[in-house]
């Protein structure tokens, strides 16, 4: 994962560059009035198969694990055709993760979900081109006057997001990669279904946010920012066990990779003397509902520049007259 940081974030560094190098052009093209640019902090959190509370598993902040939080960080450029209405380019990098160790059962529904006794983390890196409404605008007064005003605002857009699954070697304690692991058995010829899932995917980012005006030239907003995903493997699980000897069909008998991928596919707790675990054709988890995360976002925004009128205006040249 590390090798893939650095030319990401080459890119999007260069995107920013780009939109902010050319802000003057759009000014005169009269697209865009005002730009401002800024940093993203805040904590993020995973909504899959993995970990939740207790009953059934949700897509919502009902399973939700506090204890499993992490953090994001980025960096953000907008440029406001009007004061309803912003562009926002960003670009962030954070962990997102899961546990199963973090439910508290209650004899409930939940009680599968923690003997499958499985973990994953994984870093993602995003970037997102979002459209900011603020919609109270149309009621202001007067829109220009910006110190000490509160804006609230609805985010939507569309993102890309790059991901790499990793989970604890119950031998070893340490991180390993799930991907290569085929650990549903995908790409196996036994299960034609199960294809070998992309670490690069869309998503859809949409959320809500109050945006506080410290002076004419600085902001602080606080948003809550959830990303619709369209896979279901950010935690590499999503459906049924499979048979534990396709791994040394497929990866040899007895080989290191093949009994990593043993341990790493079925991770069913033993610890309170159960006989025996989940095996081939049980439920592992729920492919009908796609993964998700979301963050909590403390955005700090400076404005760069605001076109004027004459800026804004597409003069055509002067012919002097003799």
């Amino acid at each position: 994962m590390k090798q893939h940081l650095p030319l990401f974030l080459r890119k999007c560094a260069l995107s920013l560059v780009a939109l902010v190098t050319t802000q003057a052009s759009f000014a005169q093209l009269g697209i865009f009035n005002e730009f401002e640019a800024g940093i993203t902090i805040g904590p993020s959190n995973f909504l899959g198969d993995l970990g939740g509370n207790s009953g059934k598993g949700t897509t919502f902040l009902k399973d939700n694990n506090f204890s499993q939080t992490r953090f994001f960080v980025g960096a953000h450029i907008t440029a406001y055709q009007s004061p309803l209405l912003g562009l926002r380019l960003a670009a962030n990098y954070g962990t997102i993760a899961g546990d199963d160790a973090a439910i508290k059962g209650q004899g409930g529904w939940e009680e599968a979900r923690r003997f499958r006794n499985t973990d994953f983390r994984s870093r993602v890196l995003e970037g997102m081109l979002v459209a900011e409404v603020y919609p109270t605008v149309l009621f202001e007064w007067d829109p220009e006057d910006l110190y000490r005003k509160f804006r609230p605002y609805g985010v939507i857009g569309v993102g890309v997001f790059n991901y790499n699954p990793q989970g604890t070697d119950p031998l070893t304690g340490e991180y390993v990669n799930l991907k290569p692991l085929s650990t549903e058995g995908q790409g196996f010829a036994e299960h034609p279904d199960r294809k070998p899932y992309k670490l690069t995917q869309l998503n859809i980012p949409m959320g809500l946010g109050v945006k506080y005006f410290l002076s004419d030239k600085t902001s602080l907003s606080l948003e809550v920012l959830h990303r619709k995903t369209f896979t279901d493997y950010i935690d590499d699980v999503s459906t049924n066990y499979i048979d534990p000897d396709l791994f040394d069909q497929y990866f040899g008998v007895g080989t290191q990779k093949a009994q990593l991928a043993r341990r790493m596919a079925n991770k069913t707790d033993q610890t309170n003397g159960a006989s025996a675990g989940y095996g081939p054709g049980d439920k592992r988890g729920t492919p009908t509902q796609n993964d998700a995360y979301y963050s909590f976002n403390f955005k700090l925004s400076f404005k760069l520049a605001r076109a004027t009128n004459s800026d804004r205006q597409m003069r055509c040249p002067t012919l002097l007259r003799y």
